[in-house]
């Protein structure tokens, strides 16, 4: 899976035209082949940043899109921004879900009791536990 972020820091007068482009976008990128996710949000401390991500399947569909003329017309806002929007592309070769953060929990609940029968503080842990 690849997975792109894009962030735009918008001219404080230009918010409206550059959220009407990302808006527009949002239902056709997401009906290309191989994008698996599109997402637009604003930032809730700056309300001048915007973020979008999207989830492809493979290079070759995310290839294809930055070809595309829609996003051309994206990277045609670049007028309307502050700065040249900062653009990351991470390949993702594993991905896990709830039960790796409820399993990684359990682990951590386990020290923590293992240091509370022992009757050791978090700040004074015994060498022998983890």
């Amino acid at each position: 899976m690849i997975i792109v972020r894009i962030t735009m820091n918008v001219l404080p007068e230009k918010q409206k035209e550059v959220m009407q482009t990302l808006l527009a976008m949002i239902e056709s990128t997401g009906k290309e082949r191989g994008c698996l996710s599109h997402h637009v949000f604003r930032d809730i401390e700056d309300e001048n940043v915007f973020s979008l991500i999207d989830e492809w399947e493979t290079r070759e569909d995310l290839d294809q899109h930055i070809r595309s003329a829609k996003f051309g017309v994206l990277l045609g806002t670049k007028s309307l921004l502050c700065e040249p929007p900062n653009i990351e592309i991470h390949t993702v070769s594993n991905s896990e879900r709830m039960a790796a953060v409820n399993g990684g929990r359990d682990k951590k609940n386990l020290i923590a009791s293992k240091y509370v029968q022992k009757g050791v503080s978090s700040y004074e842990r015994s060498p022998d536990l983890p």
